[in-house]
């Protein structure tokens, strides 16, 4: 559904804390509802979701909060909660906290104007006792943003377009794409926690979604196709990364 912005947030070792803690699952599949799967999901992202209360470290995750473009609010405590959702989203679900194990299905198309991306993948493996699929944490840079933007101005760049986790902006005027410099190192932010940086992002069709005023744009998945490093197939946007050591962080806390 769609992200949101945070002030300050915990690190544990599973991730940002709060971050994907529930899921909704198809009833007929077990498979994760994802708007990688257009035809399945499409209105997942006019959704909005938060918490009862904040999450704490160390506590039970809270009740989440959900509202449908309607206007309709629900809890998961509600035990109406599940049939409103399969109601709106045209087929049985369910709401759901982390599996041992759980799946997704993804589309992805297979060019966007003759460049050449990573294909669909059926039955996608999710970490266990999580909902991510490729890692627990996604970095960018603004340096690298700024970049793109020139590239394809009538673009919207914009940072919640890719949800990331961490925001990183240099201190001083950089070239684009240091963050693949970071890949295989670690990394200190916040009060001491420490990240390893593992590998790029291989961007999808989610980049091109509407979400809220941003409209579809299928032009930002080719630019970033055709102007990011080719470190793996694909577009890739951003480094993901995996948690070395839990910590608390918070806006414009230093990154070394």
């Amino acid at each position: 559904m769609m992200g949101e912005e945070l002030n300050a947030a915990d690190i544990t070792d599973k991730g940002l804390l709060g971050d994907r803690a529930y899921a909704v699952l198809d009833s007929l599949s077990g498979k994760v509802a994802t708007a990688k799967n257009l035809r399945q999901f499409p209105g997942l992202f006019d959704c909005l979701a938060d918490f009862v209360v904040p999450p704490k470290f160390g506590a039970p995750i809270p009740p989440v909060r959900i509202i449908l473009p309607d206007g309709t609010a629900l809890t998961s405590e509600e035990p109406e909660a599940s049939k409103i959702l399969s109601t709106f989203f045209g087929r049985d679900v369910t709401l759901s906290l982390p599996l041992d194990h759980a799946t997704m299905d993804m589309e992805n198309p297979t060019d966007v104007q003759g460049i050449a991306l990573s294909g669909a993948a059926q039955g996608l493996s999710l970490f266990a006792n999580t909902f991510f699929d490729a890692a627990p944490l996604l970095i960018m840079t603004t340096s690298t943003l700024d970049h793109f933007r020139r590239l394809y101005p009538e673009g919207r760049f914009e940072v919640r377009r890719f949800r990331p986790n961490i925001v990183v902006e240099p201190e001083k005027e950089t070239e684009a794409f240091i963050e693949n410099a970071w890949i295989g190192k670690t990394v200190t932010l916040g009060d001491g926690a420490r990240l390893k940086i593992i590998g790029a992002c291989s961007r999808c069709v989610m980049t091109t979604l509407p979400q809220g005023d941003l409209p579809k744009d299928v032009g930002i998945l080719r630019t970033i196709a055709q102007y990011s490093p080719k470190l793996k197939l694909g577009a890739n946007l951003g480094v993901y990364a995996t948690v070395d050591r839990p910590g608390r962080i918070k806006r414009c806390d230093g990154f070394f």
